[in-house]
């Protein structure tokens, strides 16, 4: 490979380290006889699939020039960094050279903006473009829409990549502004809005045609910086919960703010966010999108921040013991997926497995029930009648965060109640 083309790599590849949306695929596409490449379900960006493989991806910005001046960002304007550009040939070449070398299975590609928005755009798609029709390059394509872009191009964005995605970046536009003077949330928004137009599109002409083209069929992404501003998590949840309500976004990725350019007065002195807060906005994202949680049962007036020593569906419990216990045997699905210890997979299975038989305490061990939590909140014939109710939610709250073996624990247990 050209001594040039490395150098930009390592150049490039590390200015694109801190963008996080791009952690899956969520799209199937098989390997045809005149093409290379496919795509797997399972994802792709340094996921671990199932059986503990490891897919890799190629994880690249096609310039770290940027004519903005954001706080936050390590590509600033103004910033004194070795800046490098990839021409479209280049990008296309080297993402084939690392397939066929299998050292990836996929590409990301983000930008800086160059001239104006869609002029950046412009060249990504060309890159996308160039892989799918000339090289018939069949594999994973996320590509990052510019905010800005126009409509066409990303309508045309949308027909080679799997996945599109405009990060949001700061959770409200008073604070955005603050550190991005140059940016506001419309020219975010209106990208999103083309792919979900497209998306929805595409599904009516697959219900007509059967062989239309498909529009980004892993849907979008975007991301939040957590912690360079003052917003709550409840600030953060709102947005994420307005964003999952659009039919295309898949998902809304958390990235802990990192102090990159120590010198703006403008962002918190802060060494680094605490990364159990991003932690437990993951957490509280899912139970959002798999637990049938809202974001007011979650964080609200009284509690707009997340616990940090508990995790949210346990401290949501802890707030509302009056709703327990759930009886396994008769409870309905949701009631169950409410229960701490107690995952959807394993509410799938109690609810599937009682239409044969009285569920007890050792089947849902085998279930993959927690019954060290979930023992407190639930009741069935074999479990002792200590629950939330009788424990209070103060005194379980000690218990539960008490870092103590399984064998301290139980012995504690007949010591308190006998």
């Amino acid at each position: 490979m050209i001594e040039s083309v490395l150098e930009k790599l390592k150049i490039l590849a590390e200015s694109a380290k801190y963008d996080v949306s791009c952690a899956s695929s969520g799209t199937t596409r098989k390997s045809k006889a005149d093409s290379i490449g496919n795509t797997n379900g399972w994802g792709i960006c340094h996921s671990f699939t199932e059986d503990g493989r490891c897919v890799s991806l190629l994880k690249i910005m096609l310039t770290n020039h940027c004519m903005y001046d954001c706080a936050y960002c390590i590509n600033r304007r103004n910033n004194d960094i070795r800046r490098a550009t990839f021409s479209v040939s280049e990008m296309v070449e080297l993402t084939i050279e690392f397939y066929r070398r299998n050292y990836i299975e996929g590409l990301f590609l983000s930008s800086g903006v160059v001239r104006n928005p869609d002029y950046t755009m412009e060249r990504m798609v060309r890159v996308a473009k160039d892989l799918r029709t000339v090289h018939r390059y069949n594999g994973y394509i996320h590509l990052k829409s510019i905010p800005g872009a126009s409509r066409t191009l990303v309508g045309e964005a949308g027909l080679y990549a799997d996945r599109l995605s405009v990060n949001i970046e700061i959770p409200t536009e008073q604070n955005l502004k603050l550190l991005a003077p140059e940016k506001n949330h419309e020219s975010v928004y209106k990208p999103m809005s083309y792919i979900q137009q497209g998306v929805l599109q595409n599904c009516e002409e697959k219900k007509k045609y059967r062989h239309a083209p498909r529009f980004a069929p892993a849907g979008q992404s975007t991301q939040m910086i957590i912690g360079a501003t003052n917003e709550s998590d409840k600030d953060v949840l709102s947005t994420s919960s307005a964003l999952y309500a659009q039919a295309s976004m898949k998902r809304v990725y958390y990235s802990g703010f990192v102090p990159v350019n120590a010198y703006d007065n403008r962002l918190p002195v802060l060494k680094q966010v605490p990364l159990v807060r991003e932690n437990r906005l993951y957490q509280a994202d899912w139970l959002m999108r798999l637990y049938e949680y809202k974001v007011d049962e979650i964080v609200d007036e009284h509690f707009p921040n997340l616990d940090l020593e508990i995790d949210p569906k346990l401290a949501w419990a802890l707030r509302n013991p009056s709703f327990f216990p759930v009886d396994i045997n008769t409870a309905d699905y949701a009631e169950i997926l409410r229960v701490p210890g107690v995952g959807v997979k394993s509410a799938k299975l109690i609810v599937a497995s009682r239409r044969f038989g009285h569920i007890g305490a050792s089947n849902l061990k085998k279930m993959g029930v927690v019954m060290k939590r979930a023992q407190y909140f639930i009741t069935c014939k074999e479990l002792p009648m200590f629950t939330v109710n009788e424990a209070s939610p103060e005194y379980l709250r000690k218990k539960l965060t008490e870092k103590k073996t399984e064998k301290e624990d139980t012995a504690q247990l007949k010591i308190d109640f006998g």
